[in-house]
């Protein structure tokens, strides 16, 4: 029988957990719960993280997690026990099925049935930010091939395995051509893998705004990080159902499932809860360790429950709700429709095969790198692009290397720039090989020498690569 460590969490927490528990026990799961504390308290009792060793140990040991919503204090420096979780344990995928269970429950998109596949690791989430002059910020976005052929195909592994139709890639490479464009050019290569399964790409903008206006028309959305957290959001909003769905965060060792919505103190002990959140991440749960019997039995009893028009007090509306519960009447209704087939709603069947599995990441083959140049940034109060140019050009006129460019918050002000660009005191200078010089590291290091030699505030530099002869760095944008 398997183990799997549960968090009873915060707030509603513990009422939710026991709601789900109380289902599995009538359903007859095989699994063996061991309970760790989380959250507020233990962020109280002195881990800034919300988590202690030994809960860590039990995550470890069993590597299933099935967590109710906690709390994080306000103030004092706590950091999010969601994302320390993701990222120290490898959860590189976070799935969020979100569908429409009109007309029982309220939605002005009764045929919306989408799942949303997020890159959950990096991106603009690695966190890597710097304020190096006084008035800009900066904060560097990190797109891996690994990490992106990883969660592409988990979407598409997850279409082939749950019967979807479509996998939809939502990137921005119209303007981010290396790192949306890395993630875009992956997914042609891994879509071309799956024949039989649709594919296309979308500009994060117009597909999230289709995402909003016509959701039915999407089946699978495979995204990197920030866009996945954005686009997820909007299709709970946009079903109307947010207590209704379920979050999903797969490793390759672990996983953690969890109701997305958060601990709502405001109504903790009152039995007011709607425990379907947290009992749909179990199912996945289920689905998860090959229990997909158990899953589907749960999943049609508890769809059979909201067909009955039996609610919990966020979904109960007088003109479609027959009966209103609380969280323990919920649960118990759903343990009475046990065996039982919605007849209106689409009832589920076991998948042949519910576990998704994916082959290890192998590195390709190295490309020939060939340092052709340098972006070195300068934090400079004079906003007047063509005396810094004069400046740097005085300074390495005897150097093997060449100012060809300067740039203003990307924007190209030199050579040629235009009066109207608006400047801030952060300045992209871009220096290449002359052609009588090879191109060695060590003429990066004698320029940054002369401009430190002629008090020139460099603070940052960044080498700038062929590989096989491609340059791989981007153009100023009017260059």
């Amino acid at each position: 029988m398997k183990k799997i460590t549960i968090a009873k969490g915060d707030g509603i927490g513990p009422e939710i957990m026991d709601a789900v528990l109380d289902i599995f026990h009538a359903a007859q799961v095989p699994l063996e719960y061991e309970t760790i504390e989380i959250g507020e308290k233990v962020y109280l009792n002195g881990h800034a993280s919300g988590i202690s060793s030994s809960s860590w140990d039990s995550i470890l040991n069993n590597k299933i997690l099935l967590k109710a919503p906690i709390t994080t204090p306000q103030g004092g420096g706590y950091k999010s026990l969601n994302v320390t979780m993701r990222k120290a344990l490898g959860l590189f995928a976070n799935i969020r099925p979100t569908q429409s269970y009109f007309p029982f429950v309220a939605s002005n998109f009764p045929k919306m049935n989408v799942v949303i596949v997020r890159e959950n690791e990096e991106d603009l989430y690695a966190g890597i930010e710097h304020q190096q002059t006084d008035e800009v910020v900066q904060c560097l976005k990190l797109i891996s091939r690994p990490g992106s052929e990883k969660i592409i195909r988990y979407a598409f592994e997850y279409a082939k395995k749950y019967g979807r139709k479509k996998v939809t890639c939502f990137s921005k490479d119209n303007i981010m051509k290396q790192t949306d464009g890395l993630f875009h050019q992956i997914f042609k290569e891994i879509a071309a893998e799956y024949p039989e399964i649709q594919s296309n790409h979308m500009i994060i903008d117009i597909g999230a705004a289709r995402l909003a206006a016509k959701p039915e028309s999407f089946d699978v959305i495979v995204t990197s990080n920030l866009y996945g957290d954005i686009v997820s959001d909007i299709a709970a909003e946009v079903a109307g159902s947010v207590g209704l769905a379920g979050s999903v965060n797969i490793g390759t060792s672990c996983a953690m499932f969890e109701a997305i919505h958060g601990s709502a103190p405001d109504i903790a002990g009152q039995d007011k809860a709607n425990p379907s959140g947290l009992l749909q991440a179990a199912i996945a749960m289920l689905f998860h360790l090959g229990l997909a019997d158990e899953a589907s039995k749960i999943q049609n009893a508890w769809l059979k429950t909201i067909e009955d028009g039996i609610h919990t007090p966020d979904i109960y509306n007088e003109a479609t709700s027959k009966q209103l519960v609380g969280t323990k009447g919920f649960a118990q209704a759903i343990i009475a429709n046990l065996g039982q087939n919605p007849t209106q709603l689409q009832p589920i069947t076991p998948p042949k095969d519910a576990v998704i599995s994916i082959p290890i990441t192998t590195p390709k083959k190295p490309k020939v790198k060939s340092l052709v140049g340098v972006d070195i940034f300068v934090h400079q109060a004079n906003r007047n692009a063509d005396t810094l140019a004069l400046q740097l050009q005085q300074a390495t006129h005897e150097a093997g290397i060449q100012l060809k460019m300067i740039t203003n918050r990307g924007v190209k002000v030199w050579p040629n720039g235009l009066e109207e660009t608006f400047c801030t005191d952060h300045w992209r200078c871009r220096f290449e090989w002359t052609s009588q010089s090879n191109g060695n590291y060590q003429e990066v290091v004698s320029l940054l020498q002369t401009l430190y030699s002629n008090q020139i505030d460099v603070i940052k530099t960044e080498n700038l690569y062929a590989f096989d002869g491609v340059p791989m760095y981007s153009m100023g944008q009017g260059q």
